[in-house]
């Protein structure tokens, strides 16, 4: 690989500080986005599967290409590659902001998902290159904790936006931090590469785009079309098997695009299993929690997005103890205790009723968001610390890459879950079938046309039906991360082999050398 020095101490500060501006934006989208579901399906028209592809198709798209943009980035420069996301994030953004309708929102939103692809892993793989070594744990600190940032802000912005703008602008507000941050990336950055990186495995890409397009699409229109129906059966059936042909694939590839050797090291994949089952949670959550807010709970765009900060401020809150933490109990205690705490608050959130105060709400979501930040601080910093150098790419687009595949599975399997039980509890009484069809699609819809018809018995029914979907939802994130701290407790060493044991390969790690 390419050998550099780390840049200066100033330098490589404000090299991290463009960065984090570029995931602050990538933050920006995603909670900006989950605050304004309950707008777009009003002004777009748009029913529960229309919003889930709304989400699905950027992280969807995301998931799918993370793995050749870290090999790309590794091929032909970070720099470069990074500069080409940032690029393709603003202009999509752009287009999303001036979009006429859900085709085409959903069209900007996979182009978005396509430019973050590339942003996110090269991102993390720089760190080693300007990074030496004892200052790269707080280095990956900063780099968590920009993406955080991006989180509690989204949902205070895009509500200001929402109640004083048009919908489109919770796109364009992308546009401004990615041309800066690429203005910075440009010139403070060094370019870095492997010169020995190997050709771009697009066989097994596609497969492992194919696979994860078809289960996401299965999983989404079951509760539309039914989980006995042949289209539903069809797509899960045909995505599994196409991912199983991919694991295959790829351990016969001369030249793979997934390292599986990476999976042989406890150190890296117990907490990859953690910081993957955090995304999930977050994800899922933070898809079904906004119109719980908005529409059952009867608050505005703006008093959303402030009633979701408890969550997203906790997760901040929990980044920062592991930082006081870590040095002293390792990253295992931490993980195992986040997780915990992550199944304690999601708990709490499943016995939510309609006539329930928003101080309990928020007491469960502060709860559930510092498990969050707990888990994934630690587990990142322990996977990229587990990194062979000259494969940061490579790695860092596995790890991200199998994180948002959790976060697009999370979103889709809850939303579906919310969307199956929401249909069979609501009661639309005398309704005609058409307005029936329509109160079934969404709990938006059904509000809006409860407001219409003068029922309230209809909007009582549709925020019932609603929140005991919402349960459901959050009783399986508190299984979930239950059951993966169990694991991660059974089987990931503790720190005393974390000290001794080498990457699977044999080679040093990251953290071990200054040198790129």
């Amino acid at each position: 690989m390419t050998t550099i020095a780390p840049p200066a101490p100033a330098r490589r500060w404000w090299g991290l500080g463009a960065l984090s501006l570029s995931l602050l934006a990538l933050g920006f989208d995603l909670t900006i986005l989950n605050v304004a579901l309950a707008t777009l399906s009003e002004e777009l028209d748009a029913g529960t599967s229309a919003l889930q592809w709304i989400v699905d198709s950027y992280v969807l798209v995301f998931a799918a290409l993370l793995l050749p943009a870290g090999l790309l980035g590794d091929r032909f420069g970070r720099k470069r590659l990074l500069l080409a996301g940032l690029a393709v994030f603003a202009a999509a953004s752009l287009a999303g902001a001036f979009a006429g309708g859900t085709a085409a929102v959903i069209a900007a939103r996979l182009l978005m998902g396509a430019g973050a692809a590339i942003v996110m892993p090269l991102s993390m793989s720089m760190l080693p290159v300007i990074f030496p070594p004892e200052e790269r744990t707080r280095a990956v600190a900063v780099w968590s904790a920009s993406m955080a940032l991006g989180l509690p802000l989204g949902p205070l912005l895009g509500g200001w936006l929402l109640e004083n703008f048009w919908w489109g602008s919770i796109f364009l507000v992308n546009v401004p931090p990615a041309v800066i941050a690429m203005i910075a990336i440009a010139l403070l950055l060094p370019e870095s590469r492997d010169a020995t990186a190997p050709r771009i495995d697009w066989a097994g890409a596609l497969l492992s785009m194919a696979g994860l397009v078809a289960l996401v699409y299965g999983v989404i229109e079951g509760p539309v079309r039914g989980w006995a129906d042949p289209v539903t059966l069809g797509a899960v059936a045909g995505g599994l098997v196409l991912l199983a042909a991919f694991t295959l694939w790829e351990r016969r590839a001369g030249e793979p695009i997934m390292d599986i050797g990476l999976f042989r090291d406890r150190l890296f994949l117990w907490p990859l299993a953690a910081g993957t089952a955090a995304t999930l949670v977050m994800a899922g959550a933070l898809f079904v929690l906004p119109q719980f807010l908005q529409v059952v709970q009867g608050n505005g765009v703006l008093g959303t997005g402030v009633r979701l900060t408890p969550m997203l401020l906790g997760i901040m809150a929990g980044g920062l103890a592991t930082d006081r933490l870590a040095g002293r109990t390792g990253p295992k205690p931490i993980m195992v205790a986040g997780l915990l705490t992550l199944a304690a608050g999601m708990g709490a959130g499943a016995l939510t009723d309609t006539a329930g105060t928003y101080a309990y709400t928020a007491f469960w979501l502060a709860a559930a968001g510092t498990g969050m930040g707990l888990t994934m601080v630690p587990a990142m910093d322990t996977v990229l610390s587990r990194l062979p150098e000259d494969r940061a790419g490579r790695g860092s687009g596995l790890v991200q890459a199998l994180r948002q595949t959790g976060a697009a599975l999370g979103i889709a399997a809850l939303g579906s879950l919310v969307a199956s039980v929401y249909r069979g509890r609501l009661d639309p009484g005398a309704l005609p079938d058409d307005a029936a069809a329509t109160a079934r699609d969404s709990v938006g819809g059904a509000a809006a046309l409860a407001e219409r018809l003068g029922d309230p018995a209809l909007l009582a029914s549709a925020r019932d039906a609603y929140v005991q979907g919402m349960n459901a939802a959050l009783a399986a994130c508190a299984l979930a991360a239950l059951a993966v701290a169990a694991l991660v407790a059974a089987f990931q060493p503790g720190r005393a082999a974390e000290r001794a044991e080498p990457p699977a390969d044999g080679r040093e790690s990251t953290h071990e050398h200054a040198a790129i």
